[in-house]
């Protein structure tokens, strides 16, 4: 599991022309899933990033988590964070997770980050094709892969 998570002054989430997701200051989580990911990658990905400390306190020193600051955020699956790019110019999508074994682990990760944070969290639509805005504060974005948590 891979996540790309960027702190963000406001984000949103589009889908037909339609905003489906929009929140302040918080996170904007992309989150791409292979087949081998259990839930206790998702356990341990979800503890990480409602727990980095990646927000400003009163000296603006990135002391502050997203539970912290009671931040918001939006969770969108993102499949081509495993693009394989070492041959040719067309990334292989080969490592992404199907969306039979994906779609349970993205619902999953996005039940068990709300009931972590103690609310509600926006979404993308797996599989659509979304506008994602976003306004980086920092800018500060982070990735994080469970296949390398050791």
């Amino acid at each position: 599991m891979k996540a790309v998570i960027q702190r963000v002054s406001k984000a949103s989430v589009t889908i037909a022309n339609s905003k489906v997701a929009d929140i302040k200051a918080g996170l904007l989580v992309l989150l791409g899933i292979v087949d081998d990911d259990t839930p206790e990658d998702i356990k341990w990905l979800v503890n990480k990033i409602v727990n980095l400390r990646i927000f400003g306190d009163e000296n603006e020193i990135m002391n502050y988590s997203l539970i912290d600051v009671d931040g918001d955020t939006i969770i969108v699956s993102q499949f081509t964070l495993h693009a394989n790019t070492k041959k040719g110019n067309r990334p292989s999508y080969i490592k992404a997770a199907k969306p039979k074994v994906a779609i349970p682990l993205y619902e999953e990760f996005i039940k068990q980050f709300e009931t972590v944070l103690g609310k509600k969290v926006g979404t993308g639509e797996f599989g659509a094709d979304m506008k994602v805005e976003l306004l980086n504060d920092g800018p500060v974005t982070i990735i994080i892969d469970t296949k390398q948590k050791d």
